[in-house]
């Protein structure tokens, strides 16, 4: 009976110190994770207005960051009225990113009510090549164009403003953001070096597009773009003007009307009618569409503008 009780004591004591062990060991994986996991912080939190600027942010900051956008679901952001959620969003994040150039009327008045003073603000089109805008736009958008993101060339700027805000956020990375930026450049000088070869392969210059959103794609390709909506601005057009618009797109031979997710395809429609060519859908990119990235949405427009001048 003796040995019995014994030996019960002997197993029962060895496995409280095999129990033991397995937990010490658990314990220090997991602190060991931990640490890692941190050891370069959490990840970042990124509150941008719209889509273009999280993608740029996505390519840049990988997976070191989250990010969230305030305008989404199809909405223009220089329509967009943001909500106390939103407002909630940028303080509780690391970085706020807007484009600026007037894209954001909002952007201004929110940046007064940001409580948090460890907010790092990114204006992303701050050191950009503007474009003035038309007399028609002007009053719309303000003094320059804000379709900047548009530009392969422009788009390396916006990438690279955000790149130094998370950096200065997150130090430690650094390297890591560089190498992302680097990437992503690359590829943007790739897309633009293919389409820079074929768009000096044709004679023809001059498409047609729903609404005048393109004016860089047209400087970094030496384009010209016609705005259908310009001819609507005021209600239905006049006569004479649908009749400058028609004959401008015969004269220059014009096959294809481009128009944009967030524009009524109508007036397009219309042209297109009258002309005898067929409507084209184009992005404008301000919203995720067909599921497409940055790079993806361009090259479809790059590819779809030069089919139609050719």
């Amino acid at each position: 009976m003796y040995r019995k009780i014994i030996a019960f004591f002997t197993i029962f004591i060895m496995i409280i110190s095999l129990s033991a062990c397995g937990n010490k060991d658990y314990s220090e994986v997991s602190t060991k994770t931990k640490d890692n996991n941190n050891s370069k912080g959490d990840k970042i939190e990124v509150v941008v207005s719209f889509n273009p600027l999280k993608e740029f942010a996505e390519a840049v900051g990988k997976d070191k960051i989250t990010v969230t956008s305030i305008v989404s679901g199809g909405i223009e952001p220089h329509e967009f009225e943001p909500k106390a959620k939103d407002l909630e969003n940028i303080n509780k994040g690391k970085i706020f990113v807007y484009n600026g150039l007037g894209m954001e009327p909002w952007a201004e008045k929110v940046l007064k009510t940001i409580e948090n003073k460890d907010v790092i603000i990114v204006k992303a089109s701050k050191g950009g090549n503007f474009i003035k805008t038309s007399e028609e736009e002007e009053g719309t958008h303000g003094e320059y164009d804000p379709h900047i993101w548009l530009s392969l060339k422009e788009a390396k700027v916006e990438a690279n403003n955000i790149k130094e805000a998370l950096i200065k956020a997150d130090a430690a990375n650094k390297e890591f953001y560089e190498n992302n930026y680097k990437d992503f450049a690359s590829k943007l000088d790739n897309l633009f070096n293919e389409y820079d070869k074929k768009f000096k392969e044709v004679k023809n210059k001059n498409f047609v597009t729903g609404h005048e959103a393109f004016a860089y794609i047209c400087r970094d390709f030496n384009l010209q773009q016609n705005s259908v909506e310009n001819m609507f601005s005021e209600g239905e057009p006049s006569a004479k003007k649908l009749k400058e618009l028609v004959d401008y797109a015969r004269k220059n031979n014009v096959k294809t009307i481009f128009s944009e997710g967030n524009v009524s395809p109508k007036v397009s429609e219309a042209l297109a009618s009258e002309i005898g060519a067929k409507v084209e859908s184009i992005y404008t990119l301000e919203t995720k569409e067909d599921n497409k990235n940055y790079l993806e949405s361009m090259k479809d427009n790059l590819e779809k503008i030069y089919v139609s001048l050719k």
